[in-house]
């Protein structure tokens, strides 16, 4: 392992646990424990904890943090209340996608914000640049560790240990100041997996201790530690976007499929007038869902082909589906072959080996309310 890697503060514990590191986004990270499925169905079924502190988180403060920072996302960030959250994407003068965020409102003059961990350094320059004295940008992504407990029983297991039915009982996209395990924390009711759960913001100096105790106490729930590996294919399954891989500076979110969170009649924000131009003129291409038809798996970056063989797309996610026992992938397309029930071909462009493929609703999996 790459000894110039950074570590979370729950890297001793992944080590404990036999976890198996990977290089990502600059930490060592626990790509498996058990294996991806058998972690996969755990959060499916039972209830999973993830290390998530290698995120960006941004702290914008000032009489003007609100106004500032609607200003360079796609959402409606000036409605929201003290303790709501939303999803969102920043975009550039082109439109395109620097990141998709959460964003937190705090108070009237404070607004939290969580980015990926790739795009920290773009982003802090980013709002530090656009935002200048109007308002202060403060990173602080290496003061606090992040925690997602992620499944059915995830609320069980909060119960457990003793968190006030107050936070189990939070609606989505709210967060709230409370206390676990006798250590003040911050309760987000969000996740990356499709289930219900939290994102924990907690100590660094108390995560560790958090992270083996609520291990423990769901020991006979079912919980397990999961890794990368589990919340890329359940964040598939649930067509979450993966920046670099669904989205990126070349995309734009309406043909992303996140145009409910460009809100153009919300007044003026960073790429709204180019995102405008592209709602006139209509969508080019489209990011879609698709299952293989055959055994064959896709991959990311693989070419889709139409009836006559030539390229007009590419894979942007591709995995077997633990939930559903399919093969499945995003992929963008022509507009004209977006419809449900199309057929394509995929292609890996190093071996040239094909694989029959057709378009499907997604997301591909959805949970029970």
């Amino acid at each position: 392992m790459d000894t110039t890697l950074k570590h979370t503060p729950l890297y001793e514990e992944h080590i404990k646990l036999k976890a198996r590191m990977v290089p990502f986004t600059g930490y060592a990270l626990p790509v498996q424990y058990t294996g991806i499925v058998d972690e996969h169905n755990a959060v499916r079924k039972a209830v999973g904890l993830f290390d998530v502190s290698h995120m960006g988180e941004l702290v914008v403060s000032g009489v003007e943090a609100l106004a500032a920072v609607d200003r360079l996302v796609t959402n409606d960030i000036r409605s929201l209340q003290d303790g709501q959250s939303r999803y969102t994407v920043c975009c550039n003068e082109q439109g395109t996608a620097l990141d998709d965020l959460i964003i937190y409102r705090v108070s009237a003059t404070k607004v939290l914000i969580v980015c990926n961990a790739s795009n920290r350094e773009k982003i802090v320059g980013h709002f530090t640049r656009s935002i200048g004295d109007t308002a202060t940008v403060e990173d602080v992504s290496d003061d606090t560790a992040l925690i997602a407990v992620q499944g059915p029983r995830a609320m069980e297991l909060l119960t457990a240990a003793g968190v006030d039915a107050s936070v189990t009982s939070m609606p989505a996209f709210h967060f709230a100041d409370a206390t676990l395990l006798g250590v003040a924390v911050t309760f987000s009711r969000t996740g990356y997996t499709g289930e219900d759960g939290v994102e924990i913001f907690c100590p660094n100096a108390e995560a560790a201790r958090i992270w083996r105790t609520l291990l423990e106490l769901g020991a006979p729930m079912g919980a397990k530690p999961a890794g990368l590996g589990a919340r890329n294919t359940l964040r598939l399954e649930c067509k979450m976007a993966l920046y670099g891989n669904d989205i990126d500076e070349s995309t734009n979110p309406l043909e992303a499929g996140l145009a409910w969170t460009v809100k153009l009649d919300k007044g003026d924000f960073v790429g709204r007038d180019a995102l405008l131009a592209v709602k006139t003129a209509g969508l080019t291409r489209k990011l879609v869902g698709f299952e293989v038809t055959d055994r064959a798996i896709a991959r990311d970056h693989w070419d889709v082909l139409d009836a006559d063989g030539a390229r007009v797309g590419y894979v942007t996610s591709g995995s077997p589906s633990p939930t559903l026992g399919k093969n499945i992938g995003l992929a963008y397309v022509p507009e004209a072959l977006s419809a449900l029930g199309t057929a394509i071909t995929v292609r890996d462009p190093e071996r040239g080996r094909t694989a029959p493929a057709v378009i499907v609703k997604t997301p591909f999996y959805k949970r029970a309310k």
